[in-house]
């Protein structure tokens, strides 16, 4: 069983930005239909996808409801920079903020995870 965690940085801007959200959300969901250990993590301006992908209507809510059960957390610090955090609670996505007010990436690394990022 492999351990992954998938962290996108991806913002909202563009369609590239879009198809590096997508690209997160499809590799979470191969690693989760394989049985593995995903983690889904937001962060930087990702931290705006939460209250994009809660909107009814949204082209990949689908794919990201297939998967938000692997979303583990969104940064506290950049929620707050991006002024997502209320997006993201109200998403009932987590805050994370183990270091500095970030996730941190040495903790999963220690515990195993491979660290992607989108």
């Amino acid at each position: 069983m492999e351990k992954v965690a998938i962290v996108v940085f991806a913002d909202t801007e563009s369609h590239g930005d879009l198809g590096r959200l997508v690209n997160a959300l499809e590799a979470v969901k191969e690693f989760k239909e394989a049985g593995d250990d995903v983690q889904l993590i937001f962060d930087g301006a990702g931290t705006k996808w939460i209250g994009e992908l809660a909107k009814p209507d949204h082209k990949v809510k689908g794919l990201f409801d297939a998967v938000k059960d692997r979303a583990t957390g969104a940064c506290r610090f950049c929620a707050g920079a991006f002024g997502a955090t209320e997006s993201v609670t109200s998403g009932g996505v987590p805050l994370m903020g183990e270091y500095d007010g970030h996730p941190s990436f040495k903790k999963l690394v220690s515990q195993g995870y491979h660290v992607i990022t989108f």
